[in-house]
């Protein structure tokens, strides 16, 4: 696999969820009725593609402003969720704000770790090359989710990025 054709797909990939954020209005960003909020879903995608980037668990820098005991809104025991405060809420930019800082980094943390090494996670039991597309196929379902919460709610399309040349 050649690194960068990873990275220009992961970064088409990160545009295409930046895309689907960026065409999210205020009213749908963070509902109360919405079992996972349009933010963290955004969020989640975002933290776990930084994370699989990662050469591994304990090479992972986490960005600038994690929500307290919500990294990644994922893992198994999310907390109670009614006790978000506003202060917990990431706005429309900061997440942006993330996916960016995450895009900016990516080749370098495409090329950070070979291919045919451990992916660097335990509970990824194969490849770092193979982690490299669980990962796209991550932020893809998760892009997807949230552009058809946006098609269905308002009638609004995103846009399909090639690559990212």
């Amino acid at each position: 696999m050649d690194p960068d054709i990873v990275t220009s797909q992961m970064r088409a990939a990160l545009r295409t969820l930046r895309a689907t954020i960026e065409a999210c209005p205020e009213e749908l960003w963070h509902r109360e009725v919405d079992h996972n909020a349009f933010w963290t879903l955004a969020y989640h995608a975002v933290y776990y593609a930084h994370l699989y980037l990662s050469a591994s668990l304990e090479a992972f820098e986490p960005y600038e402003r994690e929500v307290v005991g919500k990294d990644g809104f994922g893992r198994a025991n999310l907390g109670d969720w009614s006790k978000l405060t506003d202060k917990d809420v990431y706005s429309r930019e900061d997440v942006i704000a993330y996916c960016d800082f995450v895009d900016a980094q990516t080749a370098d943390l495409v090329e950070s770790k070979p291919f045919d090494q451990p992916s660097g996670f335990h509970w990824l039991q194969f490849t770092r090359g193979e982690a490299h597309l669980y990962n796209l196929r991550h932020i893809q379902h998760h892009a997807a989710q949230l552009a058809d919460r946006l098609r269905q709610e308002l009638d609004v399309g995103t846009r399909w990025v090639f690559d990212g040349r």
